[in-house]
């Protein structure tokens, strides 16, 4: 191999994979390591403990529930917005009339645009805005219901949309999803876009109506782009702590909204066990990455019954 070609290859390949290698691989590895110590974050002594950190964390029942409002978040956080945001994105590319060209509802760039806008606000405003949205005596929404007819205003007087075990998972999941849908509906347009409308034109001589013309031409042709959106909000929402902090900082009524993020940032700055809070994060870890084997492999399994 000419010097040249192993110049090339070092500077394209060895350089970022030293780099990925130093600021991605190393820093989980050592996240494991600290995660089997008793470790406390501010001081050179640690001990090793083997697995003390994990048969704790998954003997507390607050890190039980924190799991468990995570598996939530990630069950129903990707599949709401990629829903939405795949109906909003077919309305507004080739939901228009069914004669004709293929295109749009009337207006469609408005909503285009209307709909980023939540995407443009840092997820931290996105919360605090909400919060006092959701404020049970000053907040907008219940003022707003307070004056529905018939009387059924009254039950949202003072109502804490977020001090409730009821409604606060289901608030907060609401303040994600629409922190994200717009961005989706963008991603989506763009692919849909790409699909070669005599497609569309063959469905409709075969007669495929709007609902048929997406499930067989639409959705098949951006596949890949539902699968890498429905894996970040995965992942998203496995993390979700700017959201939840700023929603519920104290995790919620009966810590109903309180997640691993949360409880790992408590148990390490506050607790100062930073071994046991490194334990979290590998678990939160292997959460993330089983969440997006099981995606790939879902995914997998429907192009091979097609096929």
């Amino acid at each position: 191999m000419r010097p040249s070609r192993i110049g090339f290859l070092l500077v394209t390949i060895g350089l970022p994979l030293v780099i990925y290698i130093g600021l991605v691989i190393w820093p989980f590895i050592q996240a494991i390591y600290y995660s089997l110590t008793d470790w406390g974050g501010f001081s050179a002594s640690m001990n090793f403990i083997g697995l003390d950190n994990y048969t704790y964390i998954f003997g507390d029942d607050i890190f039980r529930q924190t799991l468990r409002n995570n598996i939530i978040l990630a069950i129903v956080v990707p599949l709401l917005t990629v829903v939405l945001s795949f109906l909003l994105a077919t309305m507004v590319t080739v939901g228009g009339s069914s004669t004709g060209a293929v295109r749009g509802l009337g207006g469609s760039s408005i909503y285009r645009i209307v709909s980023f806008f939540p995407y443009t606000i840092p997820a931290i405003v996105i919360g605090v805005i909400w919060a006092q949205i959701y404020d049970p005596s000053k907040g907008m929404l219940n003022g707003v219901l307070e004056h529905l007819p018939f009387g059924l205003g009254a039950h949202f007087a003072s109502f804490a949309w977020l001090g409730s075990v009821s409604t606060a998972m289901p608030a907060s999941i609401f303040v994600i999803i629409w922190g994200f849908v717009g961005f989706y509906m963008v991603l989506f347009v763009a692919a849909i876009k790409s699909i070669p409308s005599e497609l569309y034109d063959a469905a409709r001589i075969d007669g495929a109506g709007r609902l048929r013309s997406m499930w067989s031409v639409t959705l098949p042709m951006v596949r890949e782009t539902v699968q890498t959106a429905y894996i970040y909000l995965g992942v998203v929402a496995l993390d979700a702590f700017v959201y939840m902090a700023a929603l519920n900082p104290t995790g919620g009524p009966n810590n109903s909204t309180y997640t691993i993020s949360q409880d790992l940032y408590k148990t390490a700055f506050t607790q100062g066990h930073f071994g046991r809070a490194s334990a979290m994060g590998v678990v939160l870890a292997v959460l993330t990455l089983a969440f997006a084997g099981i995606v790939f492999g879902v995914n997998r399994l429907i192009v091979g019954r097609e096929k």
